[in-house]
């Protein structure tokens, strides 16, 4: 599965070339083929490396599509619904998650099960193959072809497409204006110079500073982090279900207040958010910790006494994984017995029999779930509104704001490599977290890293990034993108 993640870090990385020296509206349009490529790849796929190759092609298109995308929408909007318009890249990534989970759960629904899961990755060639499609229909940006490309007279026409109420003095202004920010044609278009450390500092750390929020560790492990609580596996993948709404509707706010509050503003909003949410979570986790252990070591063991009865029913389960099963449900039983051992814990130790049938540990595990949910209160819930306080707090700052703010600091000969960097830095400490956090998780068992540590380490950064947002971060609202050179302090070059 992670094939297609380290995919988005090699086309971020890569994303901003095509971007720059092929023009926009292609790269775009090759994206869409990377799409098509992928859906039916990963649907067909006869063996697990063609499925891991068609999975890591499409990675490359998302990443190339977080360099392209955005930059693409800043250069053709104008600057009063530039953030709006830039936003609405970040909404229809939450909306089209919501929509593939309709997807899968209508066609888990209806499709024979043995094949459901080739349907849920090769029905996104269709959508692919729309978008594809519709690119040729794309204009290129006039910007790309005034400052890259010289063509002056084709940007000027695509400038009066996006700018109909301008008037041709106007248009040959802006024509002007994109042409005196590229600087000495005759120098090659270097990102990473003195001059450009501004900008190079906020992509980076706006990225940095997204992933280690933990928003995407969240997301992917939400059900796991719920079953913490004593959550049963059901009533975790439920609440999932209501993040991606609270997700997507608050993506919705952000994007109606990002050109009426602003970009700075959206960020003291998230951080504040974030930092609350974020704490109070890592209280819950500390303070009822020994409930929570002991709902989530019965959860587990309920998980085990389940698989190992599927198992039994099965003759396709040979002894080697039938010794693994037994190995796991009793150091499931173990754990459990061990975490009600805990003095915190006063409902008491929990005792089971070494002669009794897995029925009866089961009830016995049950009984001991609900007894620790009832133990800790509150707890549960107020974690559950902590996670969900947290993605409304993500969305109406960070992640409305990041993909928006990249694509406006840099100026124009540089805006490809600056989003690509940004872009990059996102993927790659996504692909990071997402690979730490198992181990964090894992080390739950042994209590050697608790989820109030893991909570508390995500808070302290968004600390650190309020600080960073008050000392660094300037405000884009309404400036042209011409403009932002001297708005950020950079010197024209000579």
């Amino acid at each position: 599965m992670s094939s297609a993640l380290w995919g988005t870090v090699l086309g971020s990385l890569i994303g901003g070339w095509p971007t720059e020296k092929l023009g926009r509206r292609i790269t775009l349009l090759w994206i869409g083929v990377l799409y098509v490529l992928s859906g039916v790849g990963s649907g067909l796929a006869p063996d697990s490396i063609t499925f891991m190759i068609a999975r890591f092609i499409g990675g490359i298109g998302i990443g190339a599509a977080t360099v392209a995308s955005p930059l693409y929408i800043s250069e053709i909007s104008p600057p009063e619904r530039r953030g709006h318009l830039a936003g609405l890249f970040q909404f229809n990534i939450v909306f089209g998650i919501l929509v593939g989970f309709a997807s899968n759960f209508l066609l888990a629904k209806y499709v024979d099960p043995n094949i459901a899961w080739r349907w849920m990755l090769g029905i996104s060639a269709i959508p692919a193959l729309v978008y594809t499609l519709m690119c040729f229909s794309l204009p290129e940006s006039p910007r790309w072809l005034i400052s890259h490309a010289g063509r002056r007279q084709e940007g000027m026409d695509a400038f009066r497409v996006i700018n109909p109420g301008f008037s041709e003095a106007q248009i040959t202004e802006l024509a002007d204006s994109v042409e005196s920010s590229m600087g000495d044609r005759t120098k090659a278009a270097k990102l990473f110079t003195w001059r450009l450390r501004v900008p190079i500092m906020l992509a980076f750390l706006i990225a940095f500073f997204n992933q280690l929020s933990g928003i995407n560790a969240i997301l992917y492990f939400a059900p796991r982090i719920f079953e913490w609580t004593g959550l049963g596996q059901q009533a975790a993948l439920l609440n999932s279900v209501g993040i991606g709404i609270t997700n997507l509707i608050f993506t919705y706010v952000g994007l109606w207040l990002i050109d009426r509050l602003g970009r700075r503003t959206l960020l003291y909003i998230g951080s504040f958010g974030y930092i609350i949410s974020l704490g109070l979570c890592s209280w819950a986790f500390f303070h009822w910790a020994p409930q929570f252990k002991v709902a989530f070591t019965a959860s587990s063991l309920i998980e085990m006494v389940e698989k190992s009865g599927k198992a039994a029913a099965d003759p396709k389960v040979d002894a080697a994984d039938r010794a693994k099963l037994a190995e796991g449900y009793a150091k499931a039983k173990t754990e459990l017995v061990k975490a009600s051992a805990d003095p915190r814990y006063t409902p008491g130790t929990v005792a089971i029999s070494d002669q009794s049938g897995e029925a009866d540990v089961k009830k016995v595990a049950e009984a001991t779930m609900a007894t620790a949910s009832s133990a800790a209160g509150f707890g549960g819930k107020m974690v559950m509104l902590c996670i969900f306080a947290f993605i409304a707090s993500h969305a109406i700052g960070q992640g409305t704001v990041i993909w928006v703010l990249i694509s406006e600091i840099f100026p124009n000969r540089n805006r490809a490599s600056g989003q690509a960097l940004g872009s990059f830095t996102h993927w790659f400490f996504c692909a990071s977290l997402t690979f730490v956090f198992p181990m964090m998780v894992s080390a739950l068992v042994v209590d050697v890293f608790a989820p109030s540590a893991i909570f508390g380490f995500f808070c302290f950064m968004m600390v650190l990034q309020l600080v960073w947002v008050k000392t660094m971060v300037p405000e884009t609202k309404g400036v042209p993108l011409e403009e932002m050179q001297a708005k950020l302090g950079i010197a024209d070059e000579s």
